[in-house]
């Protein structure tokens, strides 16, 4: 029996696009998420103002939260919660939470209580902060003291803490070792020849080296800038992946893992660059005198632009990706008809499928655009002012 391959090819597709209709359905009620609905609410607009918020308006602004707190990190790692109220159970398991604070302070996210506990180490207390995520000091009953803007003004200590996104990134750097290092060993037992998750990422291994790194760096150096390369594009795009399953992780979504992957390549650019890099920055040849005055800062602050840009791209397109996502499916709740509410879904899904490419598409980007820098960086100028 033959079974045709672009029916089961289109399921799959399918069932991965469902995929975060699945944690929306059932949120990941983390250490940020767990608040109820009411508390939500009156945590982003007062008090005062919720009293007089009608129904809707408070449904409007409940899915608003429950958006932005998925955007967040969190201290522990919860798959999925069943029941309500009281009686909402989560299924999951703590991560250790890490503290400077007077001392070195170390015990179990579960303390907290999914955000509403006070947990208590070497006398001092802390609670979470349900409009900003953080861990603050606070007393033993958890209160949070504000200024007139209201900031909190608790003492904030240090957090070095394994937080769900750092557990993410942990793990997929586990996994890429894993499957790297099996793809090496298949290469010797073989004959250079892959096999098993192999055969699928050899291609891809090829495709950098031979139409990204080779082109943009040069066969005389692309082979130092070859590790960075491959381990930046599986990186993101393995954690952009992530982010599109039920286990409700936006680590690309976070500008501090961007600004952190843009500063390691503006790095590498740096202290791996030639002489005549820094000549045609700081006296480009060719340039009039006085413009090279002018065309020097311009140059300069333009190496610093490069890598901005690198780190608001990777953000903005997936920050607004997961929003956007979300928004689609709190509409089939805000619509509840069958008119609006399947065309939500199927919006969506659309968008689902999109957001598999764009995974791919954003690390593809970041790769050819350090590519392109690493490039610049090596390059051999020949000096136009020898032929003047």
């Amino acid at each position: 029996m033959v079974i045709s391959r672009k029916p089961l090819q289109f399921i799959f597709a399918a069932l991965v696009a469902v995929l975060p209709y699945i944690s929306f359905a059932n949120p990941a009620q983390d250490s940020v998420t767990s608040q109820p609905k009411t508390e939500a609410v009156v945590a982003t607009h007062g008090q005062e103002t919720a009293k007089n918020l009608t129904e809707e308006e408070k449904a409007d602004l409940e899915r608003k939260a429950h958006i932005k707190h998925h955007l967040m990190d969190s201290h522990d790692f919860t798959l999925f919660s069943y029941g309500e109220g009281e009686h909402q159970t989560h299924v999951g398991f703590p991560l250790p939470v890490i503290l400077i604070d007077n001392g070195f302070h170390l015990f179990s996210s579960s303390k907290f209580e999914h955000g509403e506990g006070v947990a208590e180490s070497n006398g001092n207390y802390y609670k979470i902060n349900h409009h900003d995520g953080l861990v603050y000091r606070t007393d033993a009953e958890g209160n949070f003291t504000e200024d007139s803007k209201g900031h909190v003004t608790n003492v904030k200590p240090l957090d070095f803490s394994i937080t769900k996104n750092v557990f993410m990134i942990l793990l997929v750097g586990v996994l890429m070792f894993l499957l790297f290092a099996a793809l090496g060993k298949s290469y010797k037992k073989n004959g250079s020849i892959a096999k098993g998750a192999g055969r699928f990422f050899e291609p891809i291994v090829l495709y950098i080296r031979d139409d990204i790194a080779i082109p943009n760096i040069g066969e005389k150096h692309y082979k130092k800038y070859m590790s960075f390369l491959l381990t930046i594009f599986f990186f993101i795009w393995f954690l952009n992946m992530f982010g599109l399953t039920p286990l409700g992780v936006n680590i690309t979504g976070n500008l501090a893992i961007t600004a952190s992957l843009a500063l390691i390549t503006y790095l590498i650019t740096t202290f791996t660059a030639k002489k005549d890099y820094w000549g045609h920055i700081f006296w480009m040849p060719g340039v009039p005198v006085l413009m090279k005055f002018v065309l020097a800062p311009i140059e300069l602050l333009g190496t610093i632009i490069k890598p901005f840009s690198l780190m608001i791209r990777l953000y903005a397109n997936m920050v607004a990706g997961h929003i956007v996502l979300m928004s689609l499916i709190a509409l089939m709740y805000t619509f509840n008809s069958p008119i609006g509410s399947p065309l939500s879904f199927f919006l969506a899904f659309v968008l689902s499928l999109l957001e598999i490419l764009v995974a791919l598409l954003q690390a593809y980007i970041f790769t050819m655009l350090a590519a392109l820098y690493f490039g610049a960086a090596v390059e051999e100028h020949h000096h136009e002012e020898a032929h003047h």
